[in-house]
């Protein structure tokens, strides 16, 4: 990882997690989910893949040179795929890949010392982990290339996407300096960003299934 360019789930990862404490400032599911919605958006910005009503297709199945987004392109269908030629449904990707996704940038951000790993168990038996800040805590420039984005009103395309997976995920109240004018902005940028918007809808569905249980 280059601290002078994070990528899109490098950045929303130091986001939305807590730096003293290591666990996220919103729901890890949600988390999840945004953290595949931010790796296909990297791919998106790259030009490596495309969208089109709700399906995304890979359109340079040549492997990016970043090593964990080229894994991350691996889960997706290559294109001469006959069952996947319309494309894969971004929601179901999301839904289905989130875990994964958020487990590659953990480790990658654990091995280079941007994020410790603390293994806990709940209730003494079951294992679980927090990631705080290590040695080289990168959680305070992430939040002031937020807070100069957010200044600017999120003037190009990779802030705006951002800004619209830290919304869809709650995390914007944690993060948002200008109060509610501007989580009010960045909840609109959710339909124009597409990543985001299949974000929301698998937000929408663990809401729907969880409230139905």
């Amino acid at each position: 990882m280059s601290q002078e360019a994070p990528t899109l789930p490098e950045e929303l990862l130091l986001l939305a997690l807590d730096p003293r404490r290591g666990s996220p400032f919103c729901r890890n599911r949600y988390l999840e989910f945004g953290m595949a919605g931010a790796a296909l958006a990297e791919l998106a910005l790259q030009e490596r893949i495309s969208e089109s009503h709700g399906k995304v297709t890979v359109d340079q199945p040549l492997l990016p040179h970043d090593p964990v987004l080229a894994q991350v392109l691996d889960l997706l269908p290559a294109p001469e795929k006959r069952k996947f030629a319309g494309g894969v449904g971004a929601p179901h990707w999301v839904r289905r890949n989130g875990r994964t996704v958020e487990g590659l940038y953990l480790d990658l951000l654990v091995e280079g010392d941007v994020l410790t790993r603390e293994t806990r168990r709940f209730a003494g038996l079951l294992p679980y982990h927090r990631h705080p800040a290590g040695p080289r805590n990168w959680s305070a420039q992430a939040r002031e290339r937020f807070a100069a984005a957010e200044a600017a009103d999120f003037p190009d395309p990779r802030s705006r996407v951002l800004a619209a997976l830290v919304s869809t995920i709650g995390l914007s109240r944690f993060v948002a300096r200008d109060g509610g004018k501007s989580r009010s902005a960045m909840r609109h940028l959710i339909r124009e960003e597409w990543p985001a918007y299949a974000v929301r809808r698998a937000v929408q569905r663990d809401r729907a299934n969880r409230s139905g249980s």
